[in-house]
């Protein structure tokens, strides 16, 4: 018997603007027979075939340390310096650069409340660790 994860929960100050912040860096949505509101406690967003969920909710205490539990992120459609970019034009702040020579590391990044996440290297700029499988 097993059991599999339903949706992440993100407590947050603002569970909307949350929402729509997440949601235009992961290209997520809302369910339009509930859309999130200004003023909801509780806002979901949706990947487009509905199997990632993520759902904000609000708490009375703000954030005080590290998160236990962050995003990693690896852009689909643009390198990890581009989105890095994109990310700081709609409000992430860079936390600590660990880029390394050679295009390894990554950047933790703060989205709008503070909370850590990873920017990776997209695929097609990682080695394929497997290629030495394939003749």
């Amino acid at each position: 018997m097993t059991s599999r994860i339903s949706h992440t929960t993100v407590d947050s100050s603002n569970a909307y603007a949350q929402s729509v912040w997440w949601g235009q860096v992961l290209g997520f949505g809302e369910d339009p027979r509930d859309p999130n509101l200004p003023g909801h406690e509780e806002c979901m967003i949706f990947s487009s075939d509905g199997r990632q969920r993520v759902l904000f909710i609000e708490v009375p205490e703000g954030k005080v340390v590290k998160n236990r539990l962050h995003f990693d992120l690896s852009p689909t459609d643009a390198t990890r310096e581009e989105e890095v970019e994109r990310l700081l034009g709609l409000g992430a702040r860079v936390f600590a650069d660990l880029r390394v020579e050679g295009g390894g590391g990554w950047v933790t990044m703060l989205d709008p409340e503070g909370n850590e996440f990873c920017v990776l290297r997209s695929e097609s700029e990682r080695p394929d660790p497997y290629a030495h499988l394939v003749s």
